[in-house]
């Protein structure tokens, strides 16, 4: 079913890749603050965003879905409304990441970490994008008509 899918491959793995990414970008920021290409502040927006979208999965998990599995009702609207709303959000978030991490591009002179912390943002991108796509085109949408 589409909702576990949702739930085991981008909920779960976002629970995991968040905290590494913060990790990393802490450690990036501490030993590369002098650096100009150096992504200040990026810590502080990735805390954000888990933050919120730790809030919306579990309002997903614990009211959505369940509501959805149940067989939905008309009152599904209203629920289905705010987490579209907080997709739009989450795209703003990405395009705020886009924008620090300079396309998630490392400097040529970069440390291990550093590179390893575009990939996972590269990744976090792309899974959000997609997991966005997911809920709002083939499991929302459907429930609209």
């Amino acid at each position: 079913m589409l909702i576990s899918h949702i739930v085991e491959r981008y909920h779960d793995t976002h629970r995991q890749d968040f905290p590494e990414a913060m990790a990393l970008a802490r450690k990036v920021e501490a030993a590369h603050v002098a650096e100009p290409e150096c992504p200040r502040g990026l810590h502080d927006l990735l805390a954000v965003m888990f933050d919120d979208l730790e809030s919306h999965q579990q309002r997903e998990e614990q009211v959505l879905f369940p509501l959805i599995l149940a067989g939905g009702s008309p009152m599904v609207r209203f629920p289905i409304a705010r987490m579209m709303a907080e997709h739009l959000d989450v795209q703003e978030q990405l395009i705020r990441l886009r924008t620090l991490t300079h396309d998630y591009a490392s400097p040529p002179e970069a440390c291990d970490s550093w590179r390893a912390l575009m990939r996972i943002c590269r990744k976090l991108d792309a899974d959000l994008r997609e997991h966005m796509r997911l809920e709002n085109e083939e499991l929302f949408a459907p429930l609209l008509d």
